[in-house]
């Protein structure tokens, strides 16, 4: 079946080669999208843009590859998700040709926002950067994130994909063609910041790490914030780790009511960091899912020093999303960010409300069951 290409975000250059004039091609396209305006159902666009994306790379895959890389949508391998250096489920990156990995990487650009999908590429990168730190190029090596889509890419349907490996784990769920969730979504880096070689000073979370401190050293100024806003104690790394389902967090922290208009501006763009490593279409819903919600009810908390090489913790709290970003390891220097909803990871509320909508209690059932 004849599969129209889909329309990709904006890009930094990939890790793979192309010939000049089809990057060329790319790169038009990507100026073009990456300043189109969001029109009415730009988000229903986009997500057809990415079923064709991911139609497409499935299509360019043998019959070996698609053993791997497909699972039924209610298999209990689609909430195995991890993001530390290990076997994993899914089709690797290493077993692809360059036609092959090009799609993948184009399902990527359709989905990912320019930031997200060069910090993905980077992330991937930094494998190069540890094999030679650690000399063990097996166990640290770029070939070795994969894909999996579980179910049936259909324009209409119900379907979901993820892409993983070491310090990266994106799952994302389609609900009848138009809803998407895209949680659980870790990135992490180590090293924290590259301090040799051809990449020296890439700190591809710096950004998650900077904005957060310059907001947290702005509320230690004043003793009685610094006491609200401050943890007692520095985790070792996320909380919540690589649960399939999380309790609520303590509620600590300083409200959003509570900072003055500035902090909140600062709040928001931090959290807009997370959110927007997706394309500007699935960023825009979230968005409005955190003010359907009242942006009154986010909690920011800190924990650790604030002097860069010092252990730290942040998390930011609401009704619909939680942020948790670590930086202890390493003396500092290899951070771990996630973003996820209480109710919604792997699409859980969707596809309930789904299923129950066209009275399929079964496919319910299973799907509940599986991410059990």
């Amino acid at each position: 079946m004849e599969i129209a290409s889909p329309a990709p975000a904006t890009a930094t250059a990939t890790a793979t080669a192309r010939p000049a004039a089809r990057q060329t091609a790319l790169w038009l396209v990507c100026l073009l999208t990456a300043f189109a305006p969001l029109s009415a159902g730009a988000h229903e666009a986009a997500l057809a843009n990415m079923t064709a994306a991911a139609r497409a790379a499935l299509e360019s895959l043998d019959e070996a590859q698609l053993e791997k890389a497909r699972f039924p949508l209610d298999s209990e391998e689609r909430f195995d998700w991890h993001f530390v250096p290990k076997a994993r489920k899914g089709l690797p990156l290493g077993d692809l040709n360059e036609e092959q990995r090009e799609a993948v990487m184009a399902l990527l650009m359709a989905t990912l926002s320019e930031a997200g999908f060069s910090k993905t590429i980077d992330i991937i990168a930094l494998e190069d950067v540890l094999a030679v730190l650690e000399n063990n190029p097996e166990r640290r090596n770029p070939d070795l994130y994969h894909l999996c889509v579980f179910g049936d890419p259909e324009a209409d349907g119900t379907w979901a994909w993820s892409f993983e490996g070491h310090h990266l784990s994106m799952n994302f769920t389609i609900v009848g063609g138009r809803l998407l969730a895209g949680t659980p979504s870790f990135f992490g880096a180590n090293p924290g910041e590259v301090r040799d070689g051809p990449r020296a000073g890439l700190r591809v979370l710096g950004d998650e790490e900077d904005k957060a401190r310059e907001l947290a050293a702005t509320l230690a100024a004043d003793d009685d914030r610094r006491a609200t806003a401050f943890l007692d104690q520095t985790p070792r790394d996320i909380l919540t780790f690589n649960q399939v389902e999380f309790e609520p967090l303590p509620r600590e922290g300083i409200g959003w009511n509570d900072l003055t208009e500035a902090e909140q501006q600062q709040l928001w763009q931090l959290i807009r960091l997370y959110i927007g490593r997706h394309r500007a279409e699935f960023e825009k819903h979230e968005l409005e899912r955190i003010d359907e919600a009242g942006r009154e009810h986010i909690v920011f908390a800190w924990a650790g020093g604030l002097e860069a090489g010092q252990g730290h913790y942040y998390r930011i709290e609401g009704p619909t999303f939680l942020v948790e970003y670590a930086n202890v390891q390493n003396d500092a220097h290899h951070p771990h960010t996630v973003w996820r909803d209480p109710q919604n990871d792997f699409g859980r509320d969707l596809l309930r409300e789904h299923w129950h909508e066209h009275h399929d209690e079964e496919a319910a059932e299973a799907v509940e069951a599986a991410g059990r």
